[in-house]
C-alpha cells in the first residue's frame, strides 16, 4: 500500500512539474508572439519612413542638379550676358535709375497725453 502511495505522490509531482513546464513553454509562445508583432509594426513603421525620405531625397537631387546645371551655365563663355537677360530689373549701362518720392510727409497718428479725451489731438 505504501508503494502504491509512493507511486501516486511521485505521478502527482511529475504531473505538476509536466504542467508547470506547459504553462512556461505557452508563456514563452505568447511572449515571443506578441514581440514578433510588435516587431513587425516598427518595421512597417521604418520603412514608411525610409520611404518618406527617399522620395525627399529624390527630390532634394533634382534641385541640385538644376542648381548645378544653372551654375555651370552662368560660369560658360556667354554666361554673363545670358544672366543679365534674365534679369530684367537691373539697370541698363548709362541710364540713371529715378526714384519719386512724395512731397507730403506721412500721416501721424496722435495719442492723448493724459488719457483726458480728445485734447492732444490736431485737426
Amino acid at each position: 500500500m505504501e508503494s502504491q502511495m509512493l507511486s501516486l505522490s511521485a505521478e502527482r509531482q511529475e504531473l505538476v512539474c509536466s504542467l508547470i513546464g506547459l504553462a512556461v513553454k505557452l508563456g514563452l509562445i505568447g511572449l515571443t508572439g506578441v514581440s514578433l508583432f510588435q516587431l513587425a509594426g516598427a518595421y512597417q513603421q521604418r520603412m514608411e519612413s525610409q520611404g518618406e525620405i527617399s522620395a525627399v531625397l529624390e527630390i532634394e537631387n533634382a534641385k541640385l542638379v538644376k542648381a548645378r546645371e544653372r551654375f555651370d551655365a552662368l560660369f560658360m563663355v556667354e554666361g554673363e550676358q545670358r544672366l543679365i537677360r534674365e534679369q530684367s530689373q537691373w539697370i541698363a549701362p548709362n541710364r540713371l535709375r529715378v526714384i519719386w518720392q512724395s512731397k507730403r510727409p506721412f500721416p501721424t497718428v496722435d495719442s492723448p497725453a493724459s488719457g483726458s479725451g480728445n485734447q492732444g489731438a490736431r485737426p
